[in-house]
């Protein structure tokens, strides 16, 4: 035995004895009741949420909602100011009850109640007489993937939702004695959970199907498993129509499209160009990269994901799962029983991940959205390695396979953050004397502006030019009308740049640069509406979030000639 071997045995056998010391019933409780909680303090750690959708529409739209905005402003977020709201409303509710920090410790806290589902999962599909602390540290090797760390305390809603997702599952995994027997009320109460989540954030919809499809593959008779199937989905109907018939009526009512403006090619709402609307850019081109999927956004993550991000787990996890299929087949060829065979309930689980991961890949291929799988695969990966490998060596491997992966996961990226401050988010605004009379007119998408709507009178309304909504010419049209129902003025806010003051003269003379292009862009957006607006006239104001600042600036605009 050479060196290597040597330190390689004497380190498994620290860990299986720091394993074996931990490895109490009483970590299960503490474990559940603490790590929840220190993902809230690395929440807190973070700082204030201050990601791109934000701006552009996670504090706009609750805010919408609650004051009458909807369909008084035109897609001032662009069109992702027509999303559902309700999930926004925790986020914007903690932070109208709360300060700021002790609202962002609590959302990390509400993000990490995931550790405690997945320690119950892990429970369930372990195998009889695994350590108690196995299922602790595959939970949180689950909550420490740099997707469901980037989004850490923030608002984009995949760590929230993920709740649903994993909690449909965990009761269905209880409840598996009794499915089996055909009582469906889990199944049922099951697909209610994660219909919620598929409404709150309509891309855990491929969740929602693959727990459906998986359903099929049960060990019970098919019109049993047809029948479950059924239960389950009409739990997803009843869930979506919960969290999100409110939203979808409402859109109907006032647009003439549920989903207003996705899928406008079938609705057809005057408002909107009759086209779907989809961000299809991030799916793999070609069998060959669908094949070769994982390994390809490992080495280029900016194909699945914008930010900076670096992982290990889906390769091995792709490995591991060719293996297994290779197992099974091989087993099957010569008809072998399996040595390591898996429980029931664990082929359910490794089925749904399968058919969900398909789902994702061929409709979306962003990372953000994965959350719920990244959560379990750590888990995944650790039944799989149990199934294909000897169960001596299973062990070791799957635990040097986690801690590479998980070291390679450091630094963890985010979508961006700032330092705490009393107020999260503030903007300075003119003293506007009949708000009800004007209207503020934006005309760029980036950086979005709506998440300044909230610091100015209700009664103002806004509407966004030329942005990433895809306008038809009733949208020109009610603008216009909206025009000539006030009295004005009326303005075009822009972004601006900082107070260059003390600043050296190349930055002076760059800022100058900038602006004249942002004032450029904005005169040629607006005279396709034969609108211009007066650059004498403008005006910077201070706003921020947390300690960014972000300033903007108002320019008064003349009607139409």
């Amino acid at each position: 035995m050479n060196a290597i071997q040597r330190s390689c045995v004497a380190l498994d056998s620290a860990l299986l004895r720091t394993w074996q010391r931990f490895d109490r019933g009483r970590v299960l409780a503490a474990a559940a009741l603490i790590l929840p909680l220190l993902f809230g303090l690395v929440s807190l750690s973070y700082g204030q949420d201050d990601n791109w959708d934000l701006h552009n529409y996670h504090h706009y739209t609750p805010y919408a909602l609650l004051n009458g905005k909807i369909g008084y402003d035109l897609a001032p977020g662009q069109w992702q100011s027509y999303f559902n709201p309700t999930l926004d409303l925790v986020y914007y509710g903690l932070n109208r009850l709360l300060p700021p920090a002790a609202a962002g410790f609590a959302m990390g806290w509400l993000h990490g109640l995931n550790v405690v589902l997945l320690l119950a999962i892990g429970r369930l599909l372990l195998p009889a007489g695994s350590h108690r602390l196995a299922a602790v540290v595959l939970a949180l090797a689950g909550c420490l993937g740099p997707g469901f760390m980037s989004e850490l305390g923030n608002t984009m809603g995949d760590n929230l939702t993920a709740l649903t997702i994993l909690g449909g599952l965990l009761l269905l995994l209880r409840a598996w004695p009794g499915l089996l027997a055909g009582r469906l009320g889990a199944g049922l109460l099951a697909g209610l959970l994660v219909g919620a989540g598929t409404g709150l954030k309509l891309t855990n919809a491929v969740y929602a199907l693959a727990l459906c499809l998986a359903m099929l593959a049960l060990p019970m008779a098919f019109w049993l498993r047809l029948r479950l199937a059924f239960v389950f989905g009409v739990g997803v109907l009843g869930g979506i129509a919960a969290s999100a018939g409110h939203w979808y009526w409402r859109m109907w009512q006032v647009f003439g499209n549920p989903l207003f403006p996705q899928f406008n090619d079938k609705f057809q709402a005057p408002l909107a160009a009759p086209i779907g609307i989809g961000d299809t850019g991030w799916i793999p081109k070609g069998l060959a990269e669908k094949v070769l999927w994982p390994f390809i956004f490992t080495l280029n993550p900016k194909r699945v994901i914008e930010i900076q991000i670096a992982q290990l787990i889906w390769p091995i996890l792709y490995l591991a799962f060719a293996a297994l299929v290779w197992s099974l087949v091989r087993g099957a060829l010569l008809a072998r029983p399996a040595t390591q065979p898996l429980a029931p309930r664990a082929r359910y689980v490794l089925l749904f991940f399968a058919l969900a991961y398909l789902g994702w890949l061929n409709l979306f291929g962003i990372y953000r959205y994965l959350v719920p799988l990244e959560l379990l695969a750590p888990l995944v990966l650790w039944l799989v390695l149990h199934r294909v490998l000897p169960p001596a060596g299973a062990r070791p491997v799957a635990v040097y396979a986690l801690l590479v992966a998980g070291i390679a996961g450091l630094p963890h990226g985010n979508w961006g953050h700032a330092n705490w401050t009393r107020e999260g988010i503030h903007a300075s605004v003119p003293a506007i004397a009949a708000p009800r009379q004007s209207m503020v007119l934006t005309v760029h998408g980036d950086p979005p502006m709506s998440w300044l709507v909230p610091s100015f009178p209700r009664e103002l309304a806004f509407v966004a030019l030329g942005g990433g909504f895809p306008e038809s010419p009733a949208y020109a049209a009610r603008m216009a009308a909206m025009m000539a129902e006030r009295s004005g003025p009326f303005y075009v806010m822009m972004t601006a740049q900082p107070d260059q003051a003390g600043q050296p003269e190349s930055a002076v003379e760059q800022a100058r640069q900038r602006n004249a292009q942002v004032h450029a862009a904005a005169a040629e957006v607006l005279a396709r509406y034969r609108l211009r607006f007066d650059a004498a006239s403008c005006v910077v104001y201070d706003a921020a979030v947390g300690t960014n600042h972000w300033p903007y600036q108002l320019c008064r605009v003349n009607r139409p000639g």
